[in-house]
This record gives structure tokens, C-alpha cells and sequence, in this order.
């Protein structure tokens, strides 16, 4: 049975803020690999007899094979276009402003979709569906990209796991491809070429606090300097511009899905803005699982090499409890087997009570609250001795996670 004892809330009690630090890094062949990366198939489209299209809204990369079931998703990826991109404005055939759809050619694909996944990420870290991500400092070969838009996007999302409560300014480093490679839409044997690094350099000083999405800081190509992304540390979110980090004219082939056909050709680019709504854009074209197959397995290939590392901050708010035991306190339990059938304490010999003290070990401790009901229970790591001759201050610390992490999540209708 237990002995209490009331502490001083105003002396006995410490509040204090930690922050705990560890660096992870995503190798290459997770984010490439078909084992590693899954697909949430839960976008399907047909037409007359045709076999339709199946597709992901996004996908998310695991930290082994994700049939296991010790496999950590490590982030999602997907794409996103806005409604100011040229993809929308040169290619919708009609729009519905009493329903706020976008209409477009046949040729194209999933093309709403890719707008809703936009505003997704802009209600969650602008506040507004309908804004888009921009600038807020550097510069793209010597001229100033403050304010410019960012139209085609690429988001990485950090699942709290690994993201914990926020990425550690001035930490995150990328390394990707600039071009595909062998001009396929999908190689995983060859990386491909021009090999940029993007960090977050400079973050920890010129960053903007004023969004719904907390504080966000820029990307930048460690080699020319050039601004290509957003980084939203406190959400582990990344915000990569597509015609900034991708040779958006390069000539690439392969094969798609098809609403008509299983697969038909494709010749063209990512981007280019002379083949926007034609046969040869990938952006417009293709469904996302198509579109993110060609990022994933030839932009951030690189076999067991690191493409992706950083560290992450975990902020630990404590309660520090100060119980403490004096020398003439908590000799004695109230515990039934402390004393026999005739009272005498068991653990001094008979007959020496007059020489012999009792005494005690502390094993735990109770927190309680005013009404006294026991909230939480601390054991020690052995039994500690308490006697007349020892004082001890013993220390309960309490910690408190924090929030929440934004994260993608599959809805069928």
C-alpha cells in the first residue's frame, strides 16, 4: 500500500521545452521501385467497351517492401496544377462557373483531378483553394522570382514518423535529375542526367511566417543558386516547381494508359509549351500514376544511394516532478506483510526493536490529482533503500506530444 505525501506545486514542479533531433535519409531504390512505392488505384474511368483507366491520386513511398507489415510509409508524392498553368487556359474546352469545373479534350486526362490535388495542398497551407504557391525570395538565373507562381507542382508530404513535429531548418537536401533517362518515360536500369542538388539553404533566416501552413522557406540549386521550390517545415511538406528542377522540352517516349486502348504511344515532353494539348504533353496527357512512375523511377533514381535527407525536430513540453524523501520519511509501509500476526515489524529481528530501525524501498511513485485519483505511475529502474540515514529528490518527468500531420488520404465514392 501506498504512502502519501503532498508536493509544493510551486516548488516541487518544473516546467521546461526539449527538442530532440535525428536525420533521416530516403535511398533511391524505395522511391523508384514498384515493391517499395504503392498505388492506391481509386480513380477509374471508361468508355463504351474500352478498358478505362485506373489510377492513383498519389503514392506513397515505404522504407522497405510495403507487404511487410514492419514497412514505414516515409512520404507521399503526387502532382498538382493550377488553374493559371497553360495546361488549363490553352486546352479547357468550356468551363462551369455555377459548379466551378474546368471541361477539356478527350486527349487529356485526369486533368480535374490534378487541379483538385493543387487546391488540396493551397487550403491546407495558404488558407484558400483558389491561391496559388508562389515565390516569396531568391532568384532563376539572375532574375528575381518573388511573387512568380508556381504552376505544375510536384508535393512530397513527410509522414509524421519521420517528419515528427517539423524539418529542421537549412537540413533538407535533394538530389535529382534534371533529364530522364534514355528519353523513356520509364527506365529504372539507367539514372538519368544532370544531377542538381536542392537544399533549403538560407531558411533558417529568410523564411515567411504568415500562412495557415506555418513558416516556409525556399529551395534552392546548391550549384547556380536558382530558387525551384517552397519547403513547409512544421507540415514536412515540399513544393517543387516543375519547370524549374525538370528539362520540361526533353523529348521522351513510351507508352500511357489509355481510355480506349490498354496502352497507346506517347511522344513528346513533361511540359513543353508549344505541345500543350496536343499528343506530346505528359502533364496533360497522362494519369497520375503514369506521370509519377516517370518522376519516381528516372528523375530520383540512384540504386542504394541517399536522394533525399534531412533532419527532423521533436519538441518534447515536460512536467518535472521534485519528490522528495527525508531522512525521517517513508521508513515505514503500510503494506499488511510489513508487520506479522503479533505487529512487530518483519524486517527487524526480534527483540532488537529498541537498537533496529525500520525501513523501506521505493519502487514507485503516484501522481494524483486534488480529488486524488492516480493519474499516472512512475516505477524506478530497481528497488531503492530508505532509511533514517538516507534523503533522496526523486524526479517524475511527464512529456506531451504535439500535433497532427497533414497527410494524403484515399476517399472512394
Amino acid at each position: 500500500m501506498a504512502t502519501f505525501e503532498f508536493f509544493n506545486a510551486q516548488t516541487d514542479k518544473r516546467t521546461q521545452s526539449d527538442v530532440l533531433e535525428q536525420l533521416i535519409d530516403v535511398i533511391g531504390n524505395d522511391v523508384s521501385s514498384s515493391v517499395t512505392r504503392r498505388k492506391y488505384q481509386v480513380w477509374v474511368t471508361g468508355s463504351g467497351t474500352g478498358p478505362g483507366v485506373t489510377s492513383s491520386l498519389f503514392q506513397t513511398v515505404f522504407d522497405q517492401d510495403y507487404s511487410l507489415q514492419t514497412a514505414n510509409p516515409v512520404f507521399d508524392v503526387t502532382i498538382g496544377i493550377h488553374t493559371s498553368s497553360l495546361l488549363v487556359q490553352e486546352t479547357t474546352t468550356s468551363f462551369d462557373a455555377v459548379n466551378d469545373q474546368y471541361y477539356f479534350s478527350s486527349k487529356s486526362l485526369m486533368m480535374r483531378e490534378k487541379i483538385d490535388l493543387y487546391r488540396t495542398f493551397a487550403q491546407q497551407l495558404l488558407g484558400d483553394d483558389s491561391q496559388a504557391f508562389t515565390f516569396i525570395s531568391g532568384s532563376y538565373n539572375g532574375t528575381s522570382v518573388v511573387g512568380k507562381t508556381i504552376k505544375e507542382a510536384v508535393f512530397f508530404t513527410f509522414k509524421r514518423l519521420f517528419s515528427r513535429d517539423q524539418l529542421k531548418r537549412e537540413t533538407y537536401a535533394l538530389r535529382m535529375f534534371y533529364s530522364g533517362s534514355n528519353a523513356t518515360l520509364s527506365d529504372l536500369a539507367t539514372p538519368g542526367t544532370a544531377e542538381n542538388i536542392y537544399t533549403d539553404l538560407g531558411s533558417a533566416t529568410n523564411v515567411n511566417y504568415g500562412f495557415p501552413g506555418g513558416s516556409v522557406g525556399t529551395l534552392v540549386d546548391t550549384a547556380t543558386t536558382n530558387t525551384v521550390g517552397l519547403i513547409w517545415h512544421d507540415q514536412g511538406i515540399i513544393v517543387l516547381d516543375s519547370s524549374r528542377v525538370f528539362n520540361v522540352t526533353q523529348s521522351i517516349t513510351g507508352t500511357i494508359e489509355s481510355v480506349t486502348t490498354l496502352t497507346e504511344p506517347f511522344v513528346g515532353s513533361l511540359l513543353s509549351s508549344s505541345l500543350y494539348g496536343s499528343t506530346g504533353s505528359l502533364f496533360y496527357r497522362a494519369s497520375v500514376d503514369d506521370i509519377l512512375d516517370h518522376l519516381c523511377s528516372t528523375r530520383l533514381t540512384g540504386s542504394d544511394a541517399t536522394v533525399m535527407a534531412f533532419q527532423n525536430q521533436t519538441n518534447i513540453n515536460s512536467s518535472v516532478y521534485f519528490c522528495k524523501f527525508s531522512a525521517d520519511r517513508f521508513n515505514y509501509s503500510s503494506n499488511p506483510t510489513y508487520t506479522d500476526n503479533d505487529g512487530r515489524i518483519v524486517v527487524i529481528d526480534p527483540g532488537q526493536e529498541d537498537i533496529q530501525r525500520s525501513f523501506a524501498f521505493i519502487t514507485s511513485i503516484g501522481l494524483y490529482d486534488a480529488d486524488n485519483n492516480l493519474l499516472a505511475v512512475a516505477k524506478t529502474s530497481r528497488p531503492i533503500l530508505k532509511n533514517y540515514q538516507r534523503e533522496y529528490t526523486v524526479k517524475v518527468r511527464l512529456d506531451y506530444a504535439r500535433k497532427q500531420r497533414f497527410t494524403l488520404k484515399t476517399n472512394k465514392k
